[in-house]
């Protein structure tokens, strides 16, 4: 075992130690990022190569800094995104909200199909959807100037059309024209805050985490805003927490407008995601 090795293991105890969910692959990233190598290549890494500042990034995940702070990246389907302090870190669950909804879009009989992202974030729902859909047309909004400069810098060069505002009253110039909206907004309960980990409640702003004393008040809003915003027939996606399984699909239902309102599970198959269908006259 060369000294890179050694010391990955060295450090995969002290995060297992600390708590980190995944301390292994914790420890290797780093070592990685570091080392300016990808994961398979730490075995190449010569001992003379050896850079000291792995223990500083080390100590600072073992503080319970999220991996993608320290390296300034996050992987999410086939992006890599820019983050960073003031910007939600995009969740591998929510990939399989991003495949339904990039399914949805690709079925759809529509020519230049018009996608809306509420709570963008980063923009990695946005940019996977302009990505892998080149046919759609795709608006991402997002309320927090230091999330919007992440996004900015994640969908520069892309088609992806970012703006500013309040995902509640965002797009009046698309009401009634989109095919598909998707969304990833904040949904902890207020009274779990104790119970987050120290990654988001420490370090993910407070703006994309909690919602209320249910945390349904964003979805309540998002629920009215996708019905303003969609033709008759289109459909919304709209991740939630696995506790709430069954809860958001009342939300859409048929006296507000909507049809086949269904949730939907990740792939962990705990209830993920509810998706509805903006009803038909």
């Amino acid at each position: 075992m060369n000294l890179l090795l050694a010391e990955v293991a060295q450090a995969a105890q002290r995060l297992a130690e600390a708590g980190v969910p995944s301390p292994r692959f914790d420890a290797e990233e780093l070592a990685a990022y570091v080392h300016g190598v990808k994961r398979g290549q730490l075995h190449s890494v010569a001992d003379g190569e050896f850079d000291a500042r792995y223990w500083e990034a080390v100590a600072r995940r073992e503080a319970r800094e999220p991996l993608q702070h320290i390296t300034g990246r996050a992987f999410f389907r086939y992006l890599e995104l820019q983050v960073g302090p003031g910007v939600f870190v995009p969740r591998p669950e929510t990939e399989s909200v991003v495949g339904w909804a990039i399914d949805a879009v690709r079925a759809m009989d529509v020519a230049e199909p018009v996608v809306v992202d509420l709570c963008t974030g980063s923009g990695a729902i946005a940019l996977a959807l302009a990505q892998e859909v080149p046919r759609s047309r795709v608006h991402a909004v997002e309320l927090s100037e230091q999330a919007l400069e992440w996004a900015r810098k994640n969908v520069a060069g892309s088609k992806v059309d970012l703006r500013a505002g309040d995902a509640l009253s965002a797009f009046p110039d698309l009401n009634g024209q989109v095919d598909l909206v998707v969304s990833n907004p904040p949904y902890i309960p207020l009274r779990e805050r104790p119970l987050v980990a120290p990654e988001a409640r420490d370090h993910d702003p407070e703006l994309a985490l909690f919602s209320g004393e249910d945390g349904l008040d964003a979805i309540r809003g998002i629920e009215r805003t996708a019905h303003r915003l969609l033709r008759p027939g289109g459909v919304v996606v709209i991740e939630h927490a696995d506790s709430q399984g069954g809860q958001v699909p009342w939300i859409f239902h048929e006296d507000a407008g909507w049809a086949d309102a269904a949730d939907h599970p990740d792939l962990n198959n705990r209830p993920r995601f509810t998706t509805a269908r903006k009803a038909v006259p």
